[in-house]
């Protein structure tokens, strides 16, 4: 009996000591969100503002940005021109800033044109961080996105690749869009620098859709009959492409590499319409914009004694999300599960 009573009192103190310990382990868990304030509330409320807000490409990058906001314990909401439209898109983002939100996460259609609206919301206390196409001269605390011009080389040497270092190639793009042209310079520069037998023949203005993709690729193919491969800079550009290859009747003589994982691109990468996409982080954009916007609002870093006075960002202000490039081999894995 007297074993059986000190059995009992063994187990009454094992289970003491196991909710005595995690209830010490949740007050510290709830002392140390609390110290360094990595929990908000649901009525601070960021926003993310972009543009052609329909499109797929914007799906993962909001998904990024919803994660964070659950993680964080904040709200969010999702706004942006639903046409290519830079006027438009300005007008959005005024009225964004007019609700005084705290923060805004954007990725500038034009890579000036809304510089005076992200400084007045920088004047106004609003933090405001750029995500996938920057506006480099405005006062936005960060970009955090693609480097584009490595994306443009990694395209370059797998287009060479694919033509065994010769050949004649053209880009099709968006040229008024900074983070487009960021990718046609590198794709040129390392062609040039790396591949004396392959020209850059042509650079057209896709204009982001399908339909513009098109004629300018069978313009092309009219223009240029030695063409042997085409870097498409985005998404609606690459399928663009490939619809123009399949009613020329070209898809087996010319190398096209597209941008970003929509199905649609996915699907004829898969078929060997395209030969390839680049690929962009964009969960990482969407979840790093909120990181950064958040911080910067509740002031939660500070520099160190060492960094005073030297210029040393408290916070980075460049997060470079990376591209893979995708092929019929992985393509598989690129699929929205």
């Amino acid at each position: 009996m007297k074993k059986l009573l000190f059995l009992y009192l063994i187990v009454i103190l094992v289970a003491f000591s196991f909710f005595y310990m995690m209830f010490i382990r949740g007050s510290e868990t709830e002392r140390l969100e609390r110290e360094v304030g990595l929990k908000g509330s649901m009525d601070e409320k960021y926003v993310m503002v972009n543009f052609l807000t329909g499109i797929d490409y914007w799906k993962n990058v909001l998904k990024g940005f919803e994660d964070a906001a659950s993680l964080l314990g904040v709200s969010i909401e999702y706004k942006g021109s639903t046409q290519y439209d830079v006027q438009e898109q300005i007008i959005v983002l005024e009225q964004v800033i007019a609700r005084n939100p705290a923060g805004i996460a954007i990725s500038a259609m034009d890579p000036t044109a809304l510089n005076e609206a992200i400084n007045k919301a920088v004047d106004a206390g609003i933090p405001v961080v750029m995500f996938d196409a920057d506006a480099p001269e405005s006062n936005a605390y960060a970009y955090i996105g693609t480097n584009n011009y490595k994306a443009g080389e990694t395209a370059a040497h797998k287009m060479a690749e694919l033509l065994g270092n010769q050949g004649e190639v053209a880009i099709i793009t968006l040229l008024n869009q900074q983070n487009h042209m960021e990718r046609k310079e590198g794709f040129v520069s390392t062609i040039i620098t790396n591949y004396p037998q392959m020209t850059v023949v042509a650079t057209e203005d896709g204009k982001g859709d399908l339909w513009s993709s098109e004629q300018a690729a069978v313009k092309l193919i009219e223009q240029y009959p030695k063409l042997k491969g085409v870097f498409v800079t985005e998404a609606n550009g690459g399928i663009g492409v490939g619809h123009a290859l399949m009613s020329e009747g070209k898809v087996d003589e010319l190398e096209v590499i597209g941008f970003d994982t929509d199905k649609g691109t996915l699907d004829m990468v898969k078929s060997g319409v395209l030969s390839a996409t680049i690929v962009q982080g964009t969960w990482n954009m969407g979840y790093w914009s909120l990181m950064q916007l958040f911080h910067l609002n509740h002031q939660l870093v500070e520099p160190i004694s060492t960094q005073q006075n030297t210029g040393v960002a408290p916070l980075p202000i460049y997060i470079d999300t990376g591209v893979s490039v995708v092929t019929k081999e992985n393509v598989e894995h690129f699929y929205v599960k």
